[in-house]
């Protein structure tokens, strides 16, 4: 395993953990503690975007460029994955369980664009 790898993948990991950890402390009522779940939470978003960072320098890549294309692209891709989540709530939290279903296969519909968009179509 390449040094550049193994790092990114700790780092990865740590920011994960820090990420669910800070998302459990917010969501879960009973342990009352939202606001430090919210910024541990921000803390394992800012140190996964660190970790992109030292991963691209240490495989010596040229920065990411942030164009019209890429903005679209995470657009999309939050709104497939709210979309999903929204059907997953409303059948599995709020029993519907026929509008659930709708929403959660637009959603994948729409997360499913996402490779013809990022790729291209080609014959």
């Amino acid at each position: 395993m390449k040094k550049s790898s193994y790092i990114a993948m700790l780092l990865g990991t740590v920011s994960g953990v820090l990420f669910a950890l800070g998302m459990c402390m917010a969501l879960i009522r009973e342990w009352n503690s939202f606001g430090p779940g919210v910024a541990l939470g921000c803390a394992g978003v800012l140190l996964g975007l660190v970790t992109v960072g030292v991963w691209r320098k240490m495989e010596h890549k040229e920065p990411i460029r942030i164009s019209g294309k890429a903005i679209l692209t995470v657009v999309v891709g939050i709104a497939g994955a709210l979309a999903l989540g929204l059907g997953m709530c409303f059948t599995m939290v709020w029993g519907k369980l026929a509008v659930g279903i709708v929403i959660g296969l637009g959603g994948v519909v729409v997360l499913l664009s996402l490779i013809p968009l990022t790729k291209g179509i080609k014959d």
